[in-house]
């Protein structure tokens, strides 16, 4: 059977709607429970693919994980029974490569398989292999895996040669429990890092400076659990905020961190997006009536890459022309042919997008990553007609229950099954 979101687009959304806990952040956290000599309860994450996969990667490596509920999970890592992660489920994320750091630190060696996930640009670990070389491991990368060790993990200084989300959090894996202070220079500082060391720190690690550009980490001889609860997701809230912007109406995006949203706010405030901002939500009001601007992704607190397609979605149905320059992957525009089927008018030259706003019509499209994914939906809400999207278990990935919660907004979306 195939799958697919069907959705009749052109109804104004109007309604409130909750975002969940950070994918982001929670495949991080995670695997960072097995630096754990105890028990941690682990809030507010996600109920979606990757991090139920990512749970299964820690029962096949001899963790105990107990569903409290669907957002809470008990984890035991105190009788961990191997360093190697099952390759099968490693090398179908990204995020699979936290178990190298989390292994490595808390076992002294680690085989995982490289990271795999959504395909839209190269993925090289070589920041990543840098951290560990310098606290004193060796790593060998052979036939997809790789192969890292140390007698003694010891802290060091280690520069970011490009600032890198995966190498930081890495890094801040291996050290917490390394002899010494490791420092970490040209540290990425996206809001989930900073989730990333809340959780450590909650669990008896020392980590210092977050969120900033250099992170110092004293290393504890044990970390003996707590409790912890994930930030609200901020790749979801904007792709709900660009969602109402897009469909036209008033929608209120709860259980938000405004300040983490302040880079997508200001663009969308700039195109005619009435913006108002709460403690913990915001409402977005548009009357459709909206203008092109240009984009630039950046690491935090820059745009993110990962609200890209959907920005691009957005620009497709404005007036006027938009530009978006994506500076983080290579070869993030694959979906650009899908929203060309929907009438798009947008030309690509090397890491540029040249956009002309105009009407959409909907059409039969496949989602090629996460977020193109979810970009679609968006372009499909704004569109004249019905749109059918393939390949749906993209968007599963990092959206929990899509329908039934877009659907509470006036979305008309639904899942349908085709004989194949």
């Amino acid at each position: 059977m195939l799958e697919k979101l069907k959705i009749t687009g052109g109804k104004q959304l109007f309604g409130e709607i909750a975002v969940c806990g950070a994918k982001n952040a929670a495949v991080a956290i995670i695997p960072a429970a097995l630096l754990v000599n105890g028990v941690c309860r682990i809030e507010n994450i996600p109920d979606i693919k990757d991090v139920r996969l990512i749970i299964d990667m820690l029962v096949r490596l001899g963790a105990s994980v107990t569903y409290v509920d669907d957002t809470t999970i008990e984890v035991n890592s105190s009788k961990l029974k191997t360093h190697i992660a099952p390759m099968e489920l490693a090398s179908r994320m990204r995020a699979s490569y936290y178990l190298l750091g989390a292994l490595l630190g808390r076992m002294n060696r680690a085989e995982v398989s490289l990271p795999g996930g959504c395909n839209f640009g190269t993925r090289p670990i070589d920041l990543h292999e840098k951290g560990f070389r310098a606290m004193g491991a060796t790593v060998e990368i052979k036939d997809g895996i790789v192969y890292t060790e140390a007698q003694q993990l010891t802290g060091t200084t280690i520069y970011l040669d490009t600032v890198s989300v995966g190498a930081t959090i890495n890094i801040m894996l291996a050290a917490v429990l390394a002899k010494g202070r490791t420092v970490i220079e040209n540290a990425a500082k996206e809001p989930h890092i900073v989730d990333v060391a809340n959780f450590l720190n909650a669990m008896g690690a020392n980590v210092r400076g977050a969120g900033t550009d250099v992170i110092r980490i004293n290393g504890v001889p044990e970390m003996k659990g707590g409790t912890y609860s994930i930030i609200p997701d901020q790749i979801e809230a904007g792709t709900f905020m660009l969602l109402a912007a897009a469909a036209g109406g008033e929608v209120l995006v709860r259980n938000i961190i405004p300040t983490h949203m302040n880079c997508l706010t200001s663009k969308l405030e700039e195109m005619g997006v009435n913006v108002t901002e709460y403690d913990d939500s915001i409402r977005i009001e548009s009357d459709g009536n909206l203008k092109g601007t240009s984009v630039r992704t950046m690491p935090y607190p820059g745009f993110p890459t990962d609200l890209q397609p959907q920005m691009v979605a957005l620009l497709s149905t404005v007036g006027g022309k938009s530009t978006v320059d994506e500076n983080v992957w290579d070869n993030r525009f694959q979906y650009i042919s899908e929203l060309l089927n929907m009438g798009a008018d947008i030309t690509i030259n090397g890491r540029r997008a040249n956009i002309s706003g105009t009407t959409l019509h909907g059409a039969e499209v496949t989602a090629t990553d996460l977020r193109a994914g979810a970009a679609l939906i968006i372009a499909g809400a704004a569109a004249e007609g019905v749109t059918e999207i393939a390949s749906p278990h993209y968007i599963d990935r990092g959206y929990s229950d899509i329908e039934r919660r877009l659907r509470s907004i006036g979305v008309k979306i639904e899942r349908i099954f085709e004989a194949d």
